[in-house]
């Protein structure tokens, strides 16, 4: 095929005229199969032009995170960012997309109209039966999914990226027991239930207390939905009505609110509170002694993990283990090394 125009190259391969030209333009928005389908057919056909190299083509990856208003996640966001630069605007373009935690169905809109013009997404999202969906779509038209921070069991995933959330919270168990000396009731704080990081640490702070430390009552969780306002209404009832609090266990955001009432109810550094995360508010409760411990997940281990797996992933083929490969060590601070 010797002067071939792109309408003739296109009608060849099997594809519009516009995803040709993307291709060849280096614009975007064009599958690495498909990519590679028309690099080939043009360089047989002989087209009269400088082809770009495929390992130059930027990998379209979209990056799905809550939009409440929690520490982790603006980190989060702010760490894909600083990866992404890291890599060059030829390796990849990334995107980002936050959707509130309360709107599981948006979020699976969301993700099914991304799959038709992403070739990678990396999502935080709901155990929520449209969200199983979306990803069996994005399965279909061949487009990987890692999961982040949360896990998604038995979803058409390619891996998962995050702590092991039950070891959390079987180490904030252990701690609380350890550093609690007599008996009484520890209250336990969790976000949203359809998210298997919070029920998951909760599990596993529940099951250590109740096995090993059975002087320390665990009540019903106290489910704070990741909402402020919510959280200091049951904190208040709960503070009002028990005085044999002895420790608080916060799975979610809300530290600054816990903070607030325990100092309104003069129980500020009087019982043991462990919680997660590493940022201005635990390192200042920390560093007062009011706060007794803070499990952190090191968001930027989470980006650049996600973003090498997926990167591997689409360049080479690699198919990674769907835990081991994705692992997040989370790291423990005290008042001693919290700087």
């Amino acid at each position: 095929m010797k002067n071939i125009s792109l309408e003739m190259l296109a009608k060849h391969i099997g594809v519009g005229v516009a995803t040709v030209d993307r291709v060849l333009n280096e614009r975007g928005g064009v599958s690495p199969a498909t990519t590679r389908k028309v690099l080939q057919a043009a360089r047989e056909a002989g087209l009269k032009r400088i082809l770009p190299e495929e390992h130059r083509f930027p990998w379209q990856v979209e990056v799905f995170l809550s939009g409440n208003d929690s520490f982790f996640f603006r980190q989060l966001a702010q760490d894909f960012a600083h990866v992404a630069n890291g890599l060059g605007y030829r390796r990849i373009t990334l995107h980002k997309t936050f959707v509130p935690e309360s709107q599981p169905e948006k979020l699976a809109q969301r993700i099914i109209s991304s799959s038709k013009k992403r070739q990678a997404l990396i999502v935080f999202g709901n155990e929520h039966p449209a969200v199983y969906e979306a990803l069996k779509q994005c399965q279909l038209r061949s487009v990987p999914v890692i999961t982040l921070a949360t896990d998604l069991p038995g979803a058409a995933r390619l891996c998962h990226v995050g702590i092991n959330q039950l070891q959390a919270g079987r180490t904030a168990g252990i701690m609380m027991g350890r550093m609690v000396k007599g008996e009484g009731e520890v209250l336990m704080l969790s976000g949203r239930e359809d998210y298997s990081a919070h029920r998951l640490r909760i599990q596993g702070f529940r099951d250590v207390l109740t096995q090993h430390f059975p002087s320390l009552q665990l009540r019903e969780v106290l489910a704070g939905q990741e909402d402020r306002a919510t959280i200091t209404r049951l904190l208040e009832k709960a503070l009002s009505q028990r005085r044999d609090i002895v420790g608080i266990y916060n799975t979610g955001l809300g530290n600054t609110q816990i903070g607030e009432a325990l100092a309104r109810h003069r129980r500020l550094g009087e019982l043991c509170w462990i919680t997660h995360e590493r940022y201005a508010t635990t390192r200042a409760y920390l560093a007062r002694g009011s706060l007794a411990l803070t499990l952190d997940q090191n968001t930027r281990q989470h980006a650049q993990l996600a973003m090498d797996l997926m990167l591997r992933h689409l360049e080479h083929g690699d198919a990674p283990h769907t835990y081991t490969a994705g692992k997040v060590d989370f790291i423990l601070y005290t008042s001693e090394n919290v700087e």
